[in-house]
């Protein structure tokens, strides 16, 4: 589910506060829009990731994590520290990175 070449780098870009498909697709590891949107919907089917709709003509949606996908952010900033701390020239996030606090309510299918 997460060791795929993408799911994290859109798990993350989600803890650092984008949420549009737009704003997804402006990540500059420059994801494919075919795998983006292969990956928001495997988020979407495995809890991680909620959608909803904020405009209907064309449709479009907002993507927020869910606790289950909020809860990856310590996974990643360790992650990160390791990276940091093993391999040269590694970037460090923003001090505020990585801390989706939005809370998303799921409405009751």
């Amino acid at each position: 589910m997460l060791g795929d070449k993408w799911t994290l780098l859109v798990v993350r870009d989600l803890l650092l506060g984008k949420s549009t498909y737009s704003e997804l697709n402006r990540s500059p590891e420059g994801i494919p829009t075919n795998i983006l949107a292969e990956r928001l919907r495997r988020l979407e089917r495995a809890g991680i990731v909620h959608k909803t709709l904020y405009q209907e003509r064309p449709p479009r949606y907002a993507y927020h994590l869910t606790d289950r996908g909020r809860d990856l952010g310590p996974v990643l900033r360790a992650m990160v520290k390791w990276g940091n701390r093993h391999i040269p020239g590694t970037l460090e996030p923003p001090a505020k990175a990585m801390r989706a606090t939005k809370p998303v309510k799921r409405r009751a299918d």
